[in-house]
């Protein structure tokens, strides 16, 4: 979460923005329906899906933050 803020830091809004759409929205729901219900890990299922997207989260952000588009972003 550090590093997607380190975004909103240097201005670039836009990019956290999409990351968290696609991570929590788009990934982490989907996975912890998919995971609590049909795969029958009830609660345990949920869990694992917050820690996976979490886990995603950080190697997106950080893979993004490495090319370093958001410098050239103006405040």
């Amino acid at each position: 979460m550090v590093m997607t803020q380190a975004f909103n830091g240097a201005g670039d809004t836009w990019t956290p923005t999409r990351i968290n759409l696609f991570i929590f929205w788009l990934w982490e729901i989907p996975l912890g329906y998919v995971l609590s219900r049909p795969f029958g890990w009830g609660p345990r299922g949920v869990f694992a899906a917050i820690a996976i997207a979490f886990s995603t989260l950080a190697v997106v952000s950080t893979t993004i933050f490495r090319r370093g588009k958001w410098k050239l972003k103006k405040v």
